[in-house]
């Protein structure tokens, strides 16, 4: 895989796939622009080479055609303002107005097409669509990590329809800090692993047990362990056809000598919500009509102790339903927890998605050694899956 530091770009269009899929307020404004800010890099390398940039990007789930709450104009003043140009909107990726602009880009210009999913043919994978999204330039560049396990056509099927086809820096910099916890020498090694559903986590759970000395479990996932393991778990979220295989998991990591660590106390309530009878139990005193919703304090002190003894650190997910003030304590104290351990000289990695949500409203996003920009993406990277749009590129 060649990386866009290897091109030649003087008088050249790169078509960038990047990801712009942030989210808006009422106003359509970006109201986290992580994404956009870690683009700038690779859009930048490529005008100061003497290139010019054709953007395209997908931003929400649109049903059924253009919708105006998913037009990808609404990222521009925060684009314009990262790069200090002018950005030239298409409003639409293909078509006469599109190719118009795209084919008369000066070196040094930037162009951004309208959001690729309101055409049902970009996450089809359609062949026809991506060779009309390749016309738009001379070499093509994915930085975008966080659609790089979907097959879509701007994704993967694009790249066929090029000679010239290149890494951005952003997808460079996510496979480098993913390796750090799949290959590094450096041990203890500690994935914490969190969220709703054992089965979102088996394949992931499994690749790690060849690589981590420490694994520790939080979230509604957890119960299935516990459950796994005999105990009761009164009304706490559990997945019954999954118990086999937690149970699987627990045997797996005691036969490879990993500390495979579940909760030891919950905090508990009678309803799922802020308004009910909160307690703090010992799991084996789990309440029948109670449910779990975050991690304890006992069960803290000692993912605490083993988070604070490792040298590289994955987290993935939730402890608790943290979007709730009342079970958000584990959480946050996981994440002080790892900042803690990155100060001290480890290395940590945080997921995308629900633990990147968390990191960032615990503001300790940039007291960490990375925060991913892709949630499924980087879990099936981790999972030992070839993504396509990396595989694209080779």
């Amino acid at each position: 895989m060649k990386y866009i530091d290897q091109a030649e770009l003087t008088g050249k269009r790169a078509l960038i796939r990047v990801d712009f899929n942030v989210p808006l307020n009422a106003d359509f404004e970006v109201t986290d622009d992580r994404r956009i800010r870690e683009a700038i890099p690779t859009i930048q390398h490529v005008l100061n080479k003497g290139g010019s940039a054709v953007l395209m990007s997908h931003l929400g789930r649109p049903k059924s055609g253009p919708e105006d709450k998913f037009s990808l104009r609404h990222t521009i003043p925060t684009l314009q303002s990262y790069l200090n140009t002018q950005v030239l909107f298409a409003g639409d990726c293909i078509g006469e107005e599109a190719y118009a602009l795209s084919s008369k880009l000066q070196p040094g210009q930037v162009l951004l097409l309208e959001n690729l999913r309101f055409y049902k043919e970009e996450t089809k994978g359609d062949r026809e669509f991506a060779q009309k999204l390749a016309r738009h330039g001379d070499l093509y560049v994915n930085d975008a990590f966080g659609t790089a396990h979907r097959a879509h056509a701007s994704t993967t099927i694009c790249a066929e329809f090029f000679e010239e086809k290149y890494a951005g820096f952003l997808l460079k910099k996510e496979i480098e800090n993913a390796n750090k916890v799949l290959n590094s020498s450096e041990r203890p090694v500690c994935a914490i692993m969190g969220g709703a559903k054992v089965s979102d986590k088996i394949l992931i759970i499994e690749n790690l047990l060849e690589r981590v000395d420490y694994l520790l479990i939080g979230g509604g996932m957890a119960y299935t362990f516990l459950r796994a393991k005999g105990h009761e778990v009164g009304k706490s979220l559990l997945e019954a056809d999954k118990i086999p295989v937690a149970a699987s998991l627990l045997k797996k990591a005691a036969q490879k000598g990993v500390k495979l660590f579940t909760p030891v106390d919950s905090v508990v309530s009678d309803t799922f919500g802020e308004g009910g009878t909160i307690r703090v139990v010992r799991n084996e005193d789990m309440p029948a009509d109670m449910m779990g919703l975050d991690i304890g304090p006992r069960t803290f002190e000692l993912y605490y102790d083993a988070i604070l003894a490792s040298r590289i650190i994955l987290w993935n997910g939730p402890m608790g339903v943290f979007e709730m003030e009342s079970f958000a304590k584990g959480t946050l104290a996981v994440a002080q927890a790892v900042v803690e351990a990155t100060q001290k000289g480890a290395f940590s990695l945080i997921g995308g998605g629900d633990s990147a949500a968390a990191i960032k409203k615990a503001g300790l996003e940039e007291q960490v050694s990375y925060v991913s920009t892709g949630g499924g993406a980087l879990l099936e990277y981790l999972e030992g899956k070839t993504l396509p749009g990396i595989a694209a590129l080779g």
